[in-house]
């Protein structure tokens, strides 16, 4: 609307050109840097364990030219934390720390960086995630986005409630929800940013299994629909989906939406929620990556990055690909 002030994020993506770099994979860095993450909070542990690898973990995308930071939050859940035998308070404490720690390392890294006049950096904005409640269940269900009859939107709403609640008040600058798998869980999301009345943008992500349709087997179209009423959700799009699908699906998004767009897919290995490992499949390598970003980017993208099993080379990569094409 005229005279409306922008968001952090519109003013980010329109001081960049026109297109901004996200983050990637935390877990597979995480374990580089020797975590022990094979549990069901997944790279949440470290917020528990070794929290200073977190803030190691977002300096590196930093470094690599991220102008966004997403939290440790993904698998972060007060129940997943009570089954840990943390107590409520302590569960949402770390909730908290995975914003503070984002926070600092952004704010640490920009205070060096614009020292610099020649600086090829922008003062990132950090992203609070908020993974759907199938990453909660740890069982690859956000892949399958079928819930079950007991699942309704009450349920997702009273899931999602107080994490994000917890994670607004840690003051991060937008929301991220990732993974969504049906439109029930996004019409759960945009309800409790209205219910909330939540002051900061948010970007709502599906992923596909298919390249065509959300996990459930639901149209993007539908579950779109809901999204596209909210005023506080900014953008819109795919994460952890295999990469060579994303040629397909920006177009598509970019006719059922107005929102901006926002990828980061996988490194296009897959997943085995039962197995818990990855399989091999149709992979990109880094340099793959620099080549689609600025194609994504034409297509219409206005947010790139990676999700798992993508490192601070990848982001380094897609960042210097649209730097340079500017």
């Amino acid at each position: 609307m005229k005279g409306e002030k922008k968001s952090l994020l519109q003013d980010l993506i329109e001081n960049s050109g026109g297109c901004v770099v996200t983050d990637g994979g935390f877990a597979t860095q995480l374990e580089k840097h020797g975590a022990f993450i094979n549990d069901p909070l997944w790279s949440a542990i470290c917020l528990i364990k070794q929290p200073h690898l977190i803030k190691k973990v977002h300096m590196e995308y930093l470094e690599a030219g991220a102008d966004i930071l997403v939290t440790s939050s993904y698998q972060a859940t007060i129940p997943g934390f009570l089954s840990k035998g943390l107590s409520i308070e302590e569960g949402e404490s770390l909730l908290q720390r995975s914003v503070k720690l984002a926070v600092e390392a952004r704010d640490s890294f920009w205070s060096s960086a614009k020292r610099n006049p020649g600086n090829k950096y922008r003062r990132a904005l950090v992203a609070a995630s908020i993974g759907s409640y199938g990453a909660y269940l740890a069982d690859g269900s956000e892949y399958r986005g079928l819930y079950g009859p007991d699942v309704s939107l009450v349920k997702l709403k009273d899931f999602h409630r107080r994490r994000l609640q917890v994670l607004v008040e840690a003051g991060p600058d937008l929301l991220a929800f990732e993974t969504i798998p049906n439109k029930l869980e996004a019409q759960a999301c945009v309800e409790l940013l209205e219910e909330i009345n939540v002051q900061i943008p948010s970007w709502i992500c599906f992923t596909s299994v298919d390249g065509e349709n959300a996990p459930s087997g639901e149209s993007f179209q539908y579950c779109l629909e809901v999204i596209n009423k909210s005023n506080k959700v900014e953008a819109v799009g795919i994460n952890c989906a295999p990469p060579h699908f994303m040629e397909s699906l920006i177009p598509k998004f970019k006719q059922l939406t107005n929102k901006a767009i926002v990828v980061y897919p996988n490194s296009g290995e897959v997943w085995d929620g039962i197995a818990k490992k990855w399989l091999p499949s149709k992979c990109f390598h880094d340099d793959d990556f620099g080549f689609y970003a600025t194609r994504w980017r034409e297509l219409g993208a206005k947010i790139i990055g990676g999700c798992c099993r993508t490192t601070p080379s990848t982001i380094q990569i897609i960042s210097n690909a649209l730097r340079e094409n500017i």
